[in-house]
């Protein structure tokens, strides 16, 4: 059995945070809120810079409560791996991006073997990064057992937590979301289960890290194939001539049996575009079948911004204008309202598309950063650029934007999330 971790006498520990993304950086802050001393390893040097300076690249994490952690001298953001030494708990959170339809766990490997030299006995290592299951012990519990002379369970402890950040939700936070936690055996989930209790309100121990890893696949999978639901539902009943929104919102008035999902111009973000691929692709590597659920919600999701293309030509068409030369505004670029995340996301591919069809796109987006996507301009939202619009199409519905200038002022407007209304109004 593993000898306790170091801690003060009032529980804290030294935690190490490998990533400091959507999900690292939070989960730092709350670790020095809850009295940790906590250090933030980050490859990107640049990125450090910004958070030793206060300056916050996670709309989640205002600069204020990153200049509270900083001023505390309990957080400490770093490129070096020396300054990640005599840690308690690790907690890696780091990207796992799919490359060509196979996911890259690089990260992970990379993570593992450089904090590997600094374990020590009664450490504890958590992995939160979205993965397929067996990851944590076929992956992970190799790397650091080679990198450290130990061996997990018996000299320190492996856990598996998914994480549940879910951006610009401002209900349900890291604190107050149930987290799931995991261990390889009884002590290591102990371990874990103690050190995050002291970051959120409630851990729900499952059995082993296979378990957990699946957990977080399953949520995702969940949300990618009703989406994809609503999103063919949509297609049909536009060719129906039935509008589909009216039948969610009726359906929505069912107190049991229906959960709500909207249609919309695509996925984005890590989670639905990828994440239930990994589980696919295990599925197909380890037992030989297709996850048919997956692969049909995936092909109905990825060609969602080719289908609202289409939708804008038909429009154009009726109205005898081409694609071509034609002025096209796109509100929104994020994946997810009230965001600056713009990964995956479909205003990209959509804006893209328009590019290759000659037309003249422009995109509002006060959220995301001027050097997301190319091929279009950006601008600011005025009765100006909406009159001067052959079309509009809302594609993230930001809080900001005003619908009803936009009702006002756009001559054309195909309205993904019926946020506008009017007789000049399509929605998807």
């Amino acid at each position: 059995m593993p000898e306790s971790p170091v801690v003060s006498a009032s529980g804290a520990c030294r935690v190490v945070v490998v990533g400091q993304g959507y999900v690292g950086l939070a989960l730092a802050m709350r670790a020095v809120q809850a009295g940790h001393t906590v250090v933030g390893y980050e490859l990107d040097e640049e990125r450090v810079k910004q958070l030793a300076a206060a300056s916050s690249h996670v709309e989640d994490v205002p600069d204020d409560e990153l200049a509270a952690a900083l001023a505390t001298e309990r957080y400490r953001p770093t490129s070096r791996i020396a300054d990640c030494s005599e840690f308690d708990v690790c907690v890696i959170a780091v990207p796992t991006p799919l490359r060509d339809g196979v996911p890259d766990l690089s990260h992970i490997e990379h993570a593992g073997a450089a904090i590997a030299k600094y374990l020590r006995a009664g450490t504890t290592v958590v992995l939160e990064s979205t993965t397929y299951p067996g990851t944590t012990e076929e992956l992970l519990v190799p790397i650091l057992e080679a990198g450290s002379g130990l061996t997990a369970g018996p000299d320190f402890h492996v856990g598996y937590s998914p994480e549940r950040i879910d951006p610009g939700n401002q209900v349900w936070t890291l604190a107050n979301t149930p987290k799931v936690v995991s261990g390889i055996d009884a002590d290591s989930l102990a371990a874990v289960q103690g050190f995050y209790e002291t970051l959120v309100d409630k851990a729900v121990p499952l059995t082993g890290p296979k378990e957990a890893e699946l957990t977080k696949l399953l949520e995702n999978t969940f949300r990618h194939v009703n989406i994809a639901l609503v999103n063919e539902l949509a297609m049909f009943a536009n060719d129906l001539g039935i509008d589909v929104w009216e039948a969610i919102d009726a359906a929505s008035t069912k107190p049991f049996g229906f959960m709500r999902f909207e249609p919309g111009p695509g996925v984005g973000g890590h989670c639905l575009p990828i994440d239930p691929s990994y589980l696919s692709w295990q599925v197909r590597r380890r037992l030989g079948h297709d996850f048919r659920f997956v692969e049909l919600a995936n092909d109905v999701n990825d060609h969602m911004p080719a289908y609202v293309v289409r939708r804008l030509m038909v429009a154009l068409n009726q109205q005898s204008k081409p694609v071509r030369g034609a002025r096209i505004l796109l509100l929104g670029l994020s994946f997810k309202r009230n965001t600056a995340d713009a990964r995956e996301a479909p205003a990209l591919r959509l804006a893209a598309q328009l590019n290759e069809l000659g037309a003249e796109v422009r995109a509002v987006d006060p959220y995301v950063a001027d050097d997301v996507g190319n091929g279009f301009r950006r601008v600011e939202l005025t009765p100006e650029e909406l009159a001067g619009a052959d079309a509009v199409v809302v594609i993230t519905d930001h809080d900001v934007f005003d619908y009803e200038a936009v009702a006002e002022h756009a001559r054309y407007v195909l309205d993904t999330r019926r946020r506008v209304f009017g007789s000049q109004v399509e929605h998807l």
